[in-house]
């Protein structure tokens, strides 16, 4: 674990949390350790009410360089159930992120690729730096983005994916914020934490308990056909407000 914690969790800030990947050294690279802290610290934030927003950023030059490669070669030699064991840790990982109540908002910077691509599409909003680059970079490593790609073709449509899963180029800032990957544009980090700021500021006139209902709303009528099911479902949750 680089000697250090791969993970960090800072929570001085009344109301906010701050979830730092750091193994800046090798851009923030995903390993099953990463994984099992993150998940942990997710677990642990869906029970602090007294957090409302939680931020996710990369320490060092990038957010996510995606999969460590060196986990990656390891895993090649793994059985069946060893790689369905790892990924299952992912998507629960994901899963956790994606479901968590709070307001959840990716930093990034740098480069953003695979797993980190998974990462902020799994949060409800993500800002970005002019500079910051992304790829679906799976198929070059002659795996899938598979356990992401919920989240990314959510984030980005079908449309997208077809060419973004299947050439893995790089794409820059402006074409993941063209696609609906990211949300806001800003000039540099200090831009970035700025904005960010700007955002929070704005979900504390908000009250908790909605914006956790909101959430659970979206879940439940994306991508559902306007039926009577989910009229009387629409209608239940308002009225129960």
């Amino acid at each position: 674990s680089d000697g250090e914690d791969v993970v960090l969790l800072n929570t001085t800030r009344a109301g906010v949390a701050v979830v730092t990947l750091n193994r800046p050294k090798v851009h923030n690279a995903f390993n099953p350790q990463v994984i099992e802290k993150l998940s942990d610290i997710f677990e642990t934030l869906r029970g602090a009410d007294n957090v409302r927003v939680v931020m996710i950023d990369g320490a060092g030059p990038s957010f996510s360089a995606g999969a460590d490669l060196a986990w990656m070669r390891a895993a090649a030699d793994y059985s069946k159930s060893d790689n369905r064991e790892d990924a299952g840790g992912m998507a629960e990982m994901l899963h956790r992120l994606h479901t968590l109540p709070q307001v959840t908002i990716a930093l990034v910077h740098g480069a953003a690729m695979a797993g980190g691509c998974g990462i902020l599409s799994a949060c409800d909003m993500a800002i970005a730096t002019k500079t910051a680059s992304f790829a679906l970079s799976e198929v070059r490593l002659g795996i899938i983005p598979a356990v992401i790609s919920p989240y990314v073709i959510r984030a980005s449509g079908a449309r997208a994916a077809h060419r973004y899963f299947l050439t893995a180029e790089r794409f820059d800032a402006a074409t993941a914020h063209a696609l609906g990957l990211v949300h806001i544009l800003v000039d540099d980090n200090d831009a970035l934490a700025k904005e960010s700021e700007r955002l929070v500021s704005q979900v504390f006139t908000c009250a908790p308990g909605a914006i956790a209902a909101a959430k659970e709303l979206i879940a439940a009528v994306a991508g559902h056909p306007i039926d009577s099911h989910i009229r009387a479902d629409t209608s239940r949750r308002i009225a129960e407000r």
